[in-house]
């Protein structure tokens, strides 16, 4: 049986408890600010006007995201593939999801809202010291934004170094490209990758 209705779907779960729902805030505290200021990396999620959705990683050092009040963010726009879907869709609806993640912290933030891109100087000026200055960057206006319990980190066990997997158990970037796409020619060495991107970051 397919579930497809709210009310079906609530006979499987009870109702979320007060304090799930009060910790949803309409803005950034103290405690959403000292994590994004720690954070080195942040997915963000969007959508496109006829309902396709998204999800890219975005890093940098810890705080590369700037919150400028409680009410709203900047997320510099990083050399990428040049795909620029996370931006085309910005561009079609002004909506954004961000979940950022801080390394041996189980705890995640959520935060949801509107999202515009901008290359106003006075925006751009706040990322003037990085050693590549982005061309334009995301200004989130945030309407939504709680902090996630530990469960689904503790359940993966993702920053347990126990549980780290060696690179070689995949094939190098290029091979899987290279079969994809049906490439024919010399496949990019893991070693080559890393020395291109280190170039590009």
């Amino acid at each position: 049986m397919i579930i497809d209705s709210v009310a079906q779907l609530r006979t499987l779960y009870p109702m979320p408890k007060e304090r799930a729902l009060r910790k949803q805030l309409d803005a950034l505290d103290d405690h959403c600010r000292r994590f994004v200021a720690l954070s080195p990396f942040v997915v963000v999620a969007s959508g496109d006007a006829a309902g396709g959705l998204d999800a890219s990683p975005r890093g940098g050092a810890p705080g590369f995201v700037r919150c400028v009040d409680a009410h709203t963010m900047l997320i510099p726009d990083a050399p990428g593939n040049n795909r620029l879907d996370t931006l085309e869709n910005i561009v079609a609806t002004g909506r954004i999801g961000l979940l950022f993640m801080i390394p041996g912290v189980d705890e995640t933030l959520r935060v949801n809202g509107g999202a515009r891109l901008t290359v106003a100087p006075e925006r751009l000026s706040a990322f003037a010291d990085d050693s590549r200055p982005p061309k334009l960057v995301i200004e989130v206006s945030v309407r939504e934004a709680y902090l996630h319990c530990a469960k689904a980190l503790m359940r993966s066990s993702l920053w347990d170094p126990a549980t780290r997997i060696d690179r070689a158990v995949l094939p190098t970037m290029g091979r899987m490209l290279a079969d994809q796409i049906g490439a024919s020619g010399p496949v990019e060495t893991q070693q080559e990758m890393l020395a291109r991107y280190a170039a590009d970051l």
